[in-house]
């Protein structure tokens, strides 16, 4: 029995486990650990320290840690594990407004800045189906600028779900990141809270909350991917945050 399978009885526990590194990540993993293995055969010591943590870097950078998504009816889950930077009120992306897509009314757009020290893996925010995958290549600007959801790369997403309701979120790539890599495609059913892609080295997920729904976080908040409820379809109170 793994560590998050439940027996029959109607309590249990759950132990922490090291998370697995995604497969997208094993490689880098192993390039640094050679380069590391290398400086130490040549009695590099000054390198191979170095190195040896760069290598635990990007193996924490690509950790992929199992998530338990709340169910329930209307919920919208965060896409990505961050802090919650910017939320406004502007229009859909051109890629995703129409009236097969977002429409063309002004919506409330939630940003979720992800740094270098947060888990990458990037999660839908419905269930649903991809109705549509858009990748526009750009320039690499600070994830954290506003004018970045327009300029820098990204790759936007629909979903819609069983009942009809559609929600837009994009990834976009920052300063450091260089690729943006999918986890799914057009057509794919997927479920609430499931890996549909990662972004390498730092970026941001935003996510276009349909009309009549406010969102549930607030600004300086850090969300979990897969688990924080950033929203309720058809809930129109906004939460407003105290630092401390």
């Amino acid at each position: 029995m793994t560590s998050l399978e439940k027996p029959e009885i109607g309590t249990t526990s759950v132990k922490w486990r090291w998370p697995s590194i995604h497969p997208e990540g094993r490689k880098f993993v192993l390039i640094s650990a050679v380069i590391c293995l290398i400086f130490a055969l040549m009695a590099w010591e000054t390198l191979a320290w170095p190195m040896a943590g760069i290598t635990l870097w990007v193996a924490a950078f690509f950790r992929d840690p199992i998530r338990s998504t709340p169910v329930g009816d209307g919920l919208v889950i965060a896409p990505a594990d961050g802090l919650v930077t910017m939320i406004t009120t502007v229009p859909p992306p051109r890629e995703l407004a129409g009236e097969d897509g977002l429409g063309d009314a002004p919506m409330t757009r939630v940003s979720i800045f992800m740094s270098v020290f947060d888990v990458h893996i990037n999660r839908t925010p419905i269930a649903g189906t991809i109705k549509r995958i858009v990748y526009i290549a750009g320039s690499f600007l600070n994830a954290d600028l506003d004018k970045a959801s327009e300029e820098n790369e990204r790759q936007h997403f629909l979903v819609e779900g069983p009942d009809g309701t559609r929600i837009g979120f994009t990834q976009i790539a920052g300063l450091v990141a260089r690729r943006i890599v999918p986890l799914t495609k057009v057509g794919e059913v997927v479920g609430l809270g499931q890996r549909i892609g990662l972004i390498r080295f730092g970026s941001r997920v935003d996510v276009y909350l349909p009309a009549g729904t406010g969102h549930r976080v607030a600004l300086g908040q850090r969300t979990i991917a897969g688990e924080t409820v950033i929203a309720q379809l058809g809930e129109g109170d906004r939460t407003i945050g105290a630092a401390q």
